[in-house]
């Protein structure tokens, strides 16, 4: 299927890899080629998306920037080294082509869909062109200064300017040519996660093996399933596997990081839901995945039925995980500590179906790769708060990467 996407110069491909976190609405999806577009501009996209989507009531692909609700004159640094998807970007697909459980659904605006199953059908098994290639990592800031700034932070915490403030770093190599389905293979390969998704918009891709969910509407029903705290995983010894998930589960540190970013999600969720309807569903849930394990709460509210689904995205965007709390102070410091903006990483990829109920996942654990620049990127990063050690923090941030230089230099 993701072989016969190729053709296409706008794609999105989202992938739950068999985990169940909530009852799924497909196993996959593929949505293929641009029937009609929007591409959002920050400070006002949201008024044109929203227009844009009752206006055209049919499926919707896409993503938002993260820095989408900044003001529109907000200047960004140069993103020399960062693949640039733009602050938003939304599209109504030619052709869904949905799987589950065995079974496969295919819609077309205009191409017929038992020629589409027949086209798909008729694909080879993948062969990669891929060449062997040098791919020469570099970091945007050096170890030294990353513990710098940790430290800069924490005399933010002690002043009292915010409790929990999200820090990344970025990584990027240049002229660097790769086939990018073949890579998306070998990390979902190395890294299978339940938000996974595979983008292409034009000469721009996102690899993405995102293990977190934004935010997700079903009727009147809202979740959020935010991600604070993280341990390594031993696949090769259970026992000490046994031991850093259990670590993990009795740590008051990651406790406390996973208690703020609850609060600030039950406080934006709480703008958009009924009085006295979000609650905590689940809380310090531990979950295994192949490289870590991670520590994930769930909130559930419930909206109004007539509330507008963009509304909801603005109360709740960008997601609490990836900023700190208070939400507004440390989004004023991400943008004066971090080297660049952040583009798509923290950002959101997803969808709105014709009922308008939607699905977006944080886009954390994601390969960037400019085609024309020929530029790969990607970022990470952790929570910050006064108990933070900047070794430990550091090392925290190289380990939520693992999977990516993995498949990068073998």
């Amino acid at each position: 299927m993701l072989n016969w996407s190729a053709r296409f110069n706008i794609f999105c491909f989202l992938d739950n890899n068999n985990y169940d976190f909530e009852p799924p609405v497909f196993d996959c999806i593929l949505a293929a080629g641009c029937h009609q577009s929007i591409s959002l501009k920050r400070g006002y996209g949201l008024k044109e998306l929203q227009a844009f989507s009752e206006t055209n009531k049919g499926w919707l692909f896409g993503h938002f920037g993260y820095e989408i609700f900044h003001e529109a004159t907000t200047a960004s640094a140069p993103l020399s080294n960062e693949v640039d998807f733009g602050d938003g970007f939304f599209f109504i697909p030619g052709i869904i082509v949905r799987l589950q459980q065995n079974n496969v659904s295919i819609e077309c605006i205009s191409a017929d869909p038992a020629e589409v199953f027949k086209e798909i059908d008729q694909q080879q098994a993948f062969i990669s062109k891929q060449q062997p290639v040098d791919i020469a990592l570099q970091s945007a800031i050096s170890a030294a200064a990353y513990k710098e700034r940790i430290a800069a932070l924490k005399k933010h915490i002690l002043r009292g300017d915010c409790y929990e403030i999200n820090f990344c770093q970025s990584f990027f190599a240049n002229n660097v040519s790769i086939d990018s389905l073949f890579f998306y293979h070998k990390l979902s390969s190395v890294s299978p996660n339940p938000f996974g998704a595979f983008y292409k918009l034009n000469d721009k891709y996102c690899l993405c093996a995102s293990p977190e969910r934004f935010l997700k509407k079903t009727d009147t029903v809202l979740i959020s399933q935010p991600i604070k705290g993280t341990s390594k995983r031993d696949i090769t010894d259970k026992t000490l596997d046994s031991i850093n998930k259990n670590k993990l589960l009795n740590s008051s540190k990651e406790k406390s990081e996973n208690v703020m970013v609850v609060d600030l999600v039950r406080n934006d969720m709480s703008k958009v839901c009924a009085e006295g309807s979000v609650h905590v569903k689940e809380l310090f849930g531990i979950y295994s995945f192949p490289q870590v394990h991670q520590m994930i709460s769930t909130i559930e509210g419930r909206v109004d039925p007539d509330i507008e689904w963009t509304a909801i995205i603005e109360a709740c965007f960008p997601m609490g995980s990836m900023t700190g709390a208070p939400k507004k102070k440390v989004i004023e410091l991400i943008d004066r500590y971090e080297q660049c903006p952040r583009g798509l990483f923290s950002g959101s990829i997803g969808y709105i179906n014709p009922a308008g109920d939607f699905d977006f996942n944080v886009v954390i654990r994601s390969l960037m790769y400019d085609e024309t620049k020929k530029l790969i990127s990607f970022k990470a990063g952790g929570g910050i708060t006064f108990n933070s050690n900047a070794d430990e923090e550091y090392e925290e941030s190289l380990l939520k990467v693992v999977a990516i230089v993995r498949i990068l230099k073998n």
